[in-house]
């Protein structure tokens, strides 16, 4: 039986089990599920990385991210801005950066001083 991945429609009305991801063993035949089988939410299939060739990223990434997201749910833009474009600098992480400079935008900072110093 294969292993599909879900997650929620809209992460603002999403519960902790289907605001990334979650999987389900399913028979290939089975219609895919609609809903979160935790809150009751609407979810939608994913495409699923092929674990076998993707290098998983560390621990302290993984953090890095669902705390950048946590900020963004909240509204809390320079927060996430400037977790992000640490890190960024640090891994050298091109879509970090361009997310770090959308969220100094969404902040009210001007960024073409920001783009133009670059790493």
């Amino acid at each position: 039986m294969p292993i599909y991945e879900y997650q929620s429609k809209d992460p603002n009305q999403s519960c902790e089990y289907c605001l990334d991801s979650f999987e389900v063993l399913q028979g290939i035949k089975d219609p895919p599920i609609s809903r979160c089988p935790a809150c009751g939410n609407g979810v939608k299939k994913i495409i699923s990385w092929c674990r076998a060739a993707v290098v998983e990223s560390a621990e302290s990434d993984a953090m890095v991210e669902r705390t950048v997201r946590e900020y963004e749910r909240a509204g809390m833009w320079s927060h996430a801005a400037e977790l992000a474009d640490k890190h960024a600098e640090k891994t050298k992480d091109q879509s970090l950066k361009t997310r770090a400079l959308e969220n100094y935008t969404k902040a009210g900072h001007r960024v073409d001083n920001l783009v133009e110093g670059g790493w």
